[in-house]
């Protein structure tokens, strides 16, 4: 099965030594990603609605640029730095995944980055 790195600049840049996504075959495994606007490599506003809304723009430019769509994605992982953001959160992901939404794991972590409300990783299949 050949293994190719996905990158566009319509997203983040890794701001480590891993890539913004690898497909495989029909899967494609996007990295954890943030609420960094591309177009500044800044953090969008404090806020939690706002936070979701660029961290998910940028997972589904990711998935564009894999040939993908968010309605690809079969497995979510959100991670929330403050578990009381949990339902503002949801209101917004709902906008992204309106129906048939895929399986999701969210948890409460300290991300690395006091800035970032949220961290959101996502799998997909393109077969």
């Amino acid at each position: 099965m050949a293994r190719e790195v996905v990158f566009t600049e319509r997203a983040p840049r890794p701001g480590g030594p891993y890539s913004q996504a690898i497909k495989a075959g029909g899967w494609i495994f996007v990295a954890g990603q943030v609420a960094i606007d591309p177009s500044t490599g800044k953090v969008v506003g404090g806020d939690i609605k706002a936070q979701t809304r660029r961290t998910l723009e940028n997972i589904r430019e990711i998935l564009a640029a894999a040939g993908a769509s968010l309605k690809d994605v079969v497995k979510v992982n959100v991670y929330l730095t403050r578990p009381e953001d949990f339902a503002a959160m949801n209101e917004v992901y709902r906008e992204f995944f309106p129906q048939g939404p895929p399986a999701r794991t969210t948890v409460a972590v300290k991300i690395v980055d006091e800035a970032y409300l949220i961290e959101i990783d996502a799998i997909a299949y393109k077969g």
